[in-house]
Formats: structure tokens, C-alpha cells, sequence
């Protein structure tokens, strides 16, 4: 990765162009095709075309009845035949109506559908229709949805429920999509101990991994648990050395100039180390490189700051390199449920919730603090150099928006 000017803090903005750009010097480009069953959270690595008209054919949008409209004076109609979905219509006899259910093709010569409930049949089974009749009504005409050859969904479109069932009505039962990316998580520092295991003094449990593992497999990513390393010189030179396969090394626990920051020193010895200086709260530290041509990121410790840096950060840095376009999460205005009277030199991120219409931040907002963001429901933004009364406009990011 290209290092950045370490005089200054760098905004938000700066950080995630010169990422996206990484991103997109280094795509994934490998493919393979995948069936619709195991798709979900993939990304498309060629545009999805229509095979076919969709409606392959004009069809009933109700329950109803088909006839020709410069047939009907007013007058009862016989009906000719009935025609329900995934039949074969006959030709509408001129003069007649067709008994028709929802999704049956229209039968050759029919332009209109009445619904069943303006129809009366009279005594002589013929159908009398109410109410105002125009052409075309209730009919859904082929290619209504799309048409053969047409792109429906374009290259580096992520896939989820709705896009997997709308490759299925065109009949894929594959799909061909990105490979995945091969992601190594990595946590650094004795103090750290796997939950399960007991704690010695000055001890504390690993929560980023568990974290950045379940987010990292929700974006389609397949991991590679490089579990703790220890402040070891040798033991890290090795750990590395196995991730040679990996497309990103994911480190939490910061890489800093310190006695113990071995792997700050494997990463400066066999590749480069750039430290960047964040203009947001929490996360301010974030570490950039590559380790023998293998991008290395790494996160501030702090469990939310690991949150809103691989949240804003990493996770479109990620999305990037497989194509997807849109990689920013939507946002929202809403009010503020609270006041900001300090206005600080960081734009900061809350744990947040919406409460009767209004945004309303966690009480400790300490970065260490993950409850927090089990209480939120998405990261409040307060801008650098600027208050808030209650009641003012602020952009809400849900977490929804950032975890999928």
C-alpha cells in the first residue's frame, strides 16, 4: 500500500480515496461459478443477462376474465374456455370472453382482463361486466420486466436474497461471481487470551477477533484465523510468513515504534509500514502496508474503534477490490436526541440508537466499550468543529448498513 503524509491528520475522505484506489490497483479477478444455494453475500463478476423475455409472454395480472376490447359492446359475453397458469390458451373465439387466473398467458386475439369481481355471470352463463373497461387493463405484457439480451444485473452487483431469486424467475442455477477474497485476521499482544481460557494478570479476552471474523464471512470473504501473536520476534516473522496466500493481513492491536511492536518491525524489514493519523474518534491510528506484496491493515484495539474503522474503512476497501461500485453505506438525517456544546477537532462516531424519532447516544462512549454497540443501532456522526442543540439535523448510519 502507498503511504500518506504522516504531518497531519488525515479526514475521513482522504483515507477512503487513497484505500479505494489500493482497492482498485489490486482487483480480485478470479471467477467461478457458484449455484444459487451458496451465492448469497457473493458478487457478480459478469454482468447477468436475460435469457429470455420476461414475461416470456403476455399474462393475466388478475383473477378475471380475457377478451378482445373491441368486442365488448356492453352486452354479455360467453365464455369460451378456461385458462389457468402454466396451461396453453386456444385462440379467443371472437365474440367470447375466457375464464383467466393470475399469471395465465393470454390467449391470441384477448387484450384486456376484467377483474372477477366486476363480472356476473346471468342466467345463461354468460358474463356481464361492470364498471369502466379499458384496453390493455390488467394485462402483463411480454417483456414487461425485461428482454432478452438485456443486462438485469450488472458486474459487481452483491448478491443477496432479492438478486439470487431474481436469477432464479430467469432461470440460472448458477451464477458466475468473484472468488473470494482470502482475508488472515491477526490479533497482537500477550495480553490477549482466546475466551475459554483462563486469564493471568493483566489479561484480557480477545472479543476484535470474534468481531472482525463473523463480519468478514457476512461480506463473503473466506478467513484465515492467524489467532494471537505473541510479542515475539521470530514466532511473528513466521506467522507471517505462512499468510503468503492471503489477499489482506487484518491486524488489530495498532503497530506503533515501540520495543514490543514486532510486527511493526517484520512489516519494515520485509515490506513497508505506513502509519496513518485519523481525523475521527474513535480510530484515530490505522496502520497501511504490505508484507512481501500482501496488503496489510492494520486497527486500533479498542473494540469500537475496530468497529468504525472496518465499518468506514476496511469493509469498502474490501468491497472494492471484488468491483462493487457503491461500497458507502446509506445514511439518514434525523434529529438529534441530544446536545454537543464542545466542538472537538475529530469527527466523531456514537453508539447510537433512534428513540421516539430522535438519535440518542450511548452514555460511555469510551472506546474500549463494545456493549455500546450491542445497545446501538447504527454510529451517529458528529462533524469536526461543530455543536448540536437538541433537535438539529445529524447523519445517522445504521449498523445494518455496515454489517452486510
Amino acid at each position: 500500500m502507498s503511504s500518506a503524509t504522516q504531518s497531519s491528520l488525515l479526514s475521513l475522505e482522504q483515507a477512503l480515496a487513497l484505500l479505494l484506489a489500493q482497492a482498485e490497483a489490486a482487483p480480485i479477478l478470479e471467477q467461478e461459478w457458484v449455484a444459487l444455494a451458496a451465492a448469497d453475500t457473493r458478487v457478480l463478476a459478469e454482468p447477468l443477462l436475460a435469457p429470455r423475455d420476461m414475461p416470456p409472454w403476455a399474462n393475466s395480472a388478475m383473477d378475471g376474465y380475457a377478451l378482445r376490447y373491441a368486442d365488448w359492446r356492453g352486452a354479455a359475453l360467453a365464455v369460451s374456455q378456461r385458462i389457468q397458469a402454466g396451461s396453453a390458451p386456444q385462440p379467443l373465439q371472437p365474440g367470447t370472453c375466457a375464464r383467466i387466473f393470475t399469471g395465465a398467458p393470454m390467449p391470441a386475439g384477448a387484450d384486456t382482463v376484467v377483474m372477477q369481481e366486476n363480472a356476473e355471470l346471468d342466467p345463461a352463463g354468460q358474463v356481464l361486466f361492470s364498471g369502466d373497461l379499458k384496453p390493455g387493463q390488467n394485462v402483463r405484457p411480454q417483456g414487461q420486466e425485461c428482454t432478452q439480451g438485456e443486462v438485469v444485473l450488472p458486474a459487481g452487483s452483491r448478491l443477496g436474497p432479492i438478486e439470487l431469486g431474481l436469477a432464479a424467475s430467469l432461470g440460472y442455477a448458477a451464477v458466475p461471481v468473484k472468488r473470494q477474497p482470502r482475508v488472515a485476521v491477526l490479533s497482537t499482544g500477550d495480553e490477549l487470551v482466546e475466551p475459554g481460557q483462563p486469564l493471568g494478570p493483566g489479561q484480557i479476552y480477545n472479543s476484535n477477533r470474534q468481531v472482525l471474523i463473523s463480519w468478514l464471512e457476512r461480506l463473503g470473504c473466506a478467513v484465515v484465523d492467524g489467532g494471537i501473536l505473541p510479542d515475539d520476534l521470530s514466532l511473528t516473522r513466521a506467522a507471517l510468513h505462512d499468510l503468503a496466500e492471503v489477499d489482506l493481513i487484518l491486524s488489530t492491536g495498532g503497530v506503533s515504534v515501540g520495543e514490543a511492536d514486532y510486527l511493526g518491525q517484520v512489516l519494515r524489514e520485509d515490506g513497508e509500514l505506513t502509519l496513518w493519523k485519523l481525523a475521527i474518534k474513535p480510530g484515530k491510528p490505522l496502520t497501511c502496508g504490505q508484507y512481501r506484496g500482501v496488503p496489510v491493515m492494520g486497527l486500533p484495539g479498542n473494540p469500537a474503534s475496530t468497529l468504525v474503522t472496518f465499518g468506514l474503512l476496511a469493509r469498502p476497501y474490501l468491497l472494492r477490490r471484488l468491483g462493487v461500485q457503491r461500497v458507502a453505506p446509506l445514511a439518514m438525517q434525523l434529529p438529534a436526541g441530544f446536545s454537543w456544546s464542545k466542538p472537538g477537532q475529530r469527527r466523531e462516531y456514537l453508539r447510537a440508537r433512534i428513540e421516539h424519532g430522535r438519535v440518542v447516544p450511548y452514555a460511555n462512549q469510551s472506546s474500549g466499550v463494545l456493549r455500546s454497540a450491542a445497545w446501538a443501532e447504527g454510529l451517529a456522526e458528529v462533524m469536526e468543529h461543530s455543536t448540536l442543540a437538541e433537535g438539529d439535523s445529524l447523519r445517522f448510519i445504521p449498523l445494518s448498513e455496515l454489517l452486510g
